[in-house]
């Protein structure tokens, strides 16, 4: 049993960016925000503006205020001005795609060229390219249609973005042969293309194909069409729940892909959803999968990790006083994680549809583990000494002040009143909280040197910063729409990724370099591996070859049991 997501699944490049400029403007602004007609096709999307108080505007009053955002797929420029002079802050977020086609057709409108455009003259994007051909423009979405219309002394021919493109490429040869002057522009997006290619390839090798996306979407259409016309088994579906599992019950192989406007929690939605519909077939392949996702929602994996990660460190520092305080970074961790879990609802609910499911069933249990887990790791603290008690206590407080207004303070135009609010500190915040609670903690008690204990410091939270900002490029989405300042949103996921990358070469430095440490821990040399198989998992997300949407997330917290398997096998 195989599931495939497809590489160029869900957003393009430019629902992107029109997506986080609305958002952006969402957590930024005070006053009204609106779209021009729908942002993008995708009802989730638009629900979730809605529920973020942005809504549409389908006409132009003579006044207004606020901002206005045009959509991705443009509008004429009349519109765009009419905008501004009722009294609209107006933010362009057409794709730059689109406008590309735009600058187009006004080029050869303003030489008197008639303008030819290969698209459905109803769909929002070709509404707003007539808008450049100063009343000349045409319409096609068939050979017949073309055939049909006059020859013109000038024109040229573009075709909307989203166009299918073995269908365009049926126009430009028929033209080449029978209008030889006329201009000829390849307009459809890279990335449209790069879908149906690749849609044509996983039909080849899979059973049957889902394309997930909105039924008003033309891209996603074409893509569906695209998908039914390789023959094999293939449905268009707006969201998991109207996929018809019997028709599928016998695909041992299923391709999952989406459109340009299908945002990444529809996407993970249907996987999981199908994977668990893959599941029934085999009890012990899906018991197994169920505690991996247990293990995961309730963050034990992770715990476990943060006490292997505390041998790790003692390996490093050469301290004795290892068994406690690996217990004690356990339950700190899983504590912390548990709350931050119950604080993030909202964005879990695009990130991880299933861990939001989870903690609304589960909360009140799961409250309770985390506050027995903290005050069973405050009383080993304060076993080891007033000292750790009090670090221990400071990590506490500070994790559970993370989401309260204690900052009384505005920076510029945005307001700071949480640790929250402060870009990128969650990142810093987690991995500093753990480099104190798998290598501080244990060298106060211990009286430990302090290099070995600056190295295991530096160590711990190298490894938990990559994985931190890692997740958080995962979750950039979903972070984005709930409000949350993570790295990736900070510095863009590109970087972001720069960052972690340089983040693991530097820890995987600091590991080697514990071998020259006079401290009785130069075992820590082999703990190199474990920065070392992150920068693969990154490469391997990367090219997304061949962990293809499996459990990154699982794998990355997963490395963390190694630094205890290494301390043990040393």
């Amino acid at each position: 049993m195989k599931i495939t997501v497809a590489k160029t699944a869900g957003f393009c490049m430019g629902v992107r960016r029109a997506v986080d400029m609305v958002l952006d403007a969402s957590n930024l602004a005070d006053e009204p925000i609106f779209t021009y007609g729908p942002l993008i096709h995708n009802p989730q999307v638009l629900e979730m503006l809605e529920g973020k108080q942005i809504f549409r505007l389908d006409t132009i009053p003579e006044t207004g205020e606020g901002i206005v955002l045009i959509r991705a797929h443009g509008v004429p420029p009349e519109d765009e001005k009419a905008l501004a002079d009722a009294g609209f802050t107006v933010i362009n977020a057409t794709c730059p795609r689109v406008v590309r086609v735009q600058v187009i057709i006004n080029k050869f409108a303003k030489k008197g060229y008639a303008t030819i455009i290969i698209g459905d003259k109803k769909h929002p994007e070709v509404v707003g390219l007539l808008g450049y051909a100063r009343g000349k423009g045409h319409t096609v979405t068939s050979m017949a249609q073309l055939k049909e219309l006059p020859q013109f002394e000038n024109a040229v021919v573009v075709a909307q973005t989203t166009q299918n493109t073995e269908f365009y490429k049926e126009i430009k040869d028929w033209c080449r042969a029978n209008r030889p002057h006329y201009e000829l522009f390849d307009t459809i997006c890279g990335s449209t293309q790069k879908r149906q290619d690749e849609v044509r390839e996983l039909a080849g090798t899979h059973d049957a194909v889902i394309v997930v996306g909105g039924k008003e979407s033309g891209n996603t259409r074409r893509l569906a069409q695209v998908a039914a016309e390789t023959g094999t088994v293939s449905t268009h579906i707006e969201d998991a729940g109207e996929i018809d599992y019997r028709s599928l019950s016998s695909a041992d192989a299923i391709a999952i892909t989406a459109g340009a406007s299908t945002p990444n929690w529809i996407i993970k939605d249907t996987c999981l959803k199908v994977d668990r519909s893959l599941r029934r077939r085999n009890p012990m392949t899906g018991k197994l999968a169920g505690v991996l996702e247990f293990l995961l929602n309730t963050n034990l994996l992770l715990a476990a990790g943060a006490a292997c990660l505390t041998y790790g460190a003692a390996m490093i520092q050469g301290g004795n006083q290892t068994h406690v305080h690996a217990l004690i970074a356990m339950l700190y961790v899983l504590s912390m994680q548990i709350m931050n879990n119950t604080m993030t609802i909202r964005s879990d609910t695009y990130n991880k549809p299933d861990r939001a499911a989870f903690y609304r069933q589960y909360g009140i249990w799961l409250k309770l583990l985390a506050g027995i887990a903290g005050v069973t790791g405050l009383y080993l603290a304060y076993t080891r000494g007033w000292v750790s008690f009090g670090m221990l206590l400071t990590m506490t407080l500070l994790g559970l002040s993370y989401n309260l207004n204690v900052i009384p303070k505005v920076w510029g135009r945005r307001r700071i009143y949480r640790i929250k609010d402060v870009p990128g500190s969650r990142t810093i915040l987690i991995a500093a909280a753990w480099g104190v609670v798998t290598s501080a903690l244990p060298a106060v008690a211990g009286g430990l040197p302090l290099p070995a204990a600056t190295v295991a410091f530096f160590y711990s939270a190298g490894l938990v910063f990559a994985r931190t900002a890692f997740v958080d490029v995962l979750a950039v989405q979903g972070d984005r729409i709930a409000g949350k300042e993570t790295l990736p949103i900070l510095l863009g996921k590109k970087k972001s990724m720069r960052v972690v990358r340089l983040v693991l070469t530097a820890t995987t430095g600091v590991a080697v370099g514990s071998f020259f440490l006079d401290s009785g821990g130069n075992g820590g040399f082999w703990l190199a591996i474990i920065p070392l198989f992150m920068l693969l998992l990154i490469k391997l997300y990367k090219e997304d070859s061949v962990l293809s949407g499996s459990p990154y997330e699982f794998l990355f917290e997963s490395l963390f049991l190694l630094a205890g398997l290494t301390a043990a096998a040393i």
